[in-house]
C-alpha cells in the first residue's frame, strides 16, 4: 500500500463530534487502549486528517502520526503508536526467513507464521480474517509491519499456505518515512 514515498495532500482539522466518535471506535477496536487514549488523543486536543494516496486517511496529533484507515475498513495503528504501545495490540509473529521479504513490501505469506520461529495466537485469542495485527519478527524488539489478515489464524494453521496478509504498513515504507509538517 505503502511502497513509494508519499507525500501528504490536504490537511484538515477533525470536528470535536467526530474526534470523539473516532475515540469510541478505536477504545471498541482495541480494548487494550482503554487505558492510554487520553494520552493518544487527549480530550481538548485538535486531532488532523491529512489525505494520501488510495483514497487512505492518516489521523494526526500535533505532527505524530496515529492511525490511518482505507475507505471504510478498520483503523489501522500506524508503526510509531504501535512502538509506544507495543502490548495494546493483537499480534503474531514471523520467522527469521520472512523478515526480508516483509520489510521490502512483500505479502506475509502463512508459512512464515506457521514455521518453527513464528507463532500465532492460541486458539481462544484467535484472530479473524478482517481484523488487524501487529506482526512481529523472531529475535526482534519491535514490530515491523501492521495491517489487516487476509485469513484467520485458526485457517492458517490448518492450510499453511496462502497469502495471510496482503499489504500493510512495515518499517521503511512510504507511510513511515512522510514528513508530516
Amino acid at each position: 500500500m505503502f511502497k513509494k514515498d508519499i507525500s501528504a495532500g490536504a490537511k484538515s482539522k477533525v470536528k470535536s463530534s467526530a474526534q470523539r466518535a473516532l475515540r469510541t471506535k478505536l477504545v471498541e477496536t482495541y480494548p487494550l487502549l482503554s487505558p492510554h487514549i487520553d494520552e493518544i488523543i487527549p480530550k481538548k486536543s485538535q486531532l488532523d486528517s491529512l489525505k494520501l494516496p488510495e483514497r487512505t486517511t492518516l489521523y494526526v496529533l500535533e505532527s505524530k502520526p496515529l492511525f490511518f484507515q482505507h475507505y471504510d475498513d478498520p483503523l489501522v495503528p500506524h508503526l510509531k503508536l504501535v512502538h509506544q504501545f507495543p502490548t495494546c495490540f493483537p499480534r503474531v509473529r514471523i520467522d527469521r526467513g520472512a523478515i526480508r521479504f516483509v520489510l521490502s513490501g512483500a505479502s506475509l505469506m502463512a508459512p512464515g507464521l506457521t514455521s518453527a520461529g513464528g507463532q500465532l495466537p492460541p486458539k481462544e485469542e484467535e484472530l479473524k480474517a478482517g481484523d488487524v495485527a501487529v506482526v512481529e519478527a523472531e529475535g526482534k524488539g519491535e514490530a515491523c509491519l501492521v495491517g489487516m489478515l487476509k485469513m484467520g489464524t485458526e485457517e492458517m494453521k490448518e492450510k499453511k499456505k496462502g497469502a495471510a496478509m496482503e499489504e500493510g504498513h512495515y518499517l521503511g515504507d512510504g507511510l513511515w518515512k512522510m514528513s508530516i509538517d
